[in-house]
């Protein structure tokens, strides 16, 4: 475990994404942790590259045939995910507009963010049976939104690789329950606690 105060005393080393927090992020009431300034509101590629890299390090001996996210903030990780790997990026969407396949998988995620339950699809082109399937997101929070693409792979007979995912919330329990679970998920940072207060970072 490797504990962060506010004011830059460290204890243990952090690597890449846990220096962009503490250089980069804010910290909200209410267990919030603003890093729209590089991640997912502008997006500081460069950055989000080199963490696209560490993810194939991290899955690069599994068989991947595409990358599978929801919009919009896990987009951005995903293509840059991507690049590396060589295979095409799939995000949910989050309503079916009118210009939307009618043969969809369709499910349901709530959002604790905006307190409200999102119909996300994917049109049944994008995700076939037997596909080797990568899931990315930006957050890991409940685990909300990647149990909803998890059921989405399962709907198209799909196989899941592995999830991905930028920052986990440890302290919210999705990522512990979907490792116990049996879903190798691999988080390149991972926050046991933080206060807005003092402005003290706690990682796993």
């Amino acid at each position: 475990m490797c504990i962060v105060f506010g004011g830059g005393i460290r204890v243990a080393e952090l690597n890449l994404l846990q220096e962009k927090i503490l250089s980069d992020g804010v910290i909200r009431p209410g267990n919030v942790l603003k890093v729209d300034s590089f991640l997912n509101h502008q997006i500081d590629v460069p950055f989000i590259s080199e963490l696209g890299k560490e993810f194939k390090k991290l899955f690069g001996d599994r068989k991947v045939d595409k990358i599978l996210t929801i919009e919009a903030s896990g987009i951005g990780i995903a293509c840059l995910t991507a690049v590396y790997f060589g295979v095409p990026v799939v995000f949910a969407k989050k309503s079916a507009g009118s210009n939307m396949d009618k043969e969809m998988f369709a499910t349901e995620v709530m959002s604790y963010t905006h307190n409200r339950k999102n119909h996300v699809v994917v049109s049944k082109k994008y995700l076939k049976p037997g596909e080797h399937i990568l899931i990315m997101d930006d957050f890991l929070a409940n685990g909300c939104a990647v149990s909803g693409l998890l059921d989405l792979v399962k709907q198209a007979g799909g196989i899941v690789e592995g999830i991905g995912i930028c920052i986990e919330k440890g302290f919210q329990g999705g990522g512990d329950a979907l490792r116990e679970a049996g879903y190798d998920v691999r988080s390149l940072a991972v926050i046991e606690k933080m206060d807005a207060e003092t402005g003290v970072i706690t990682f796993r």
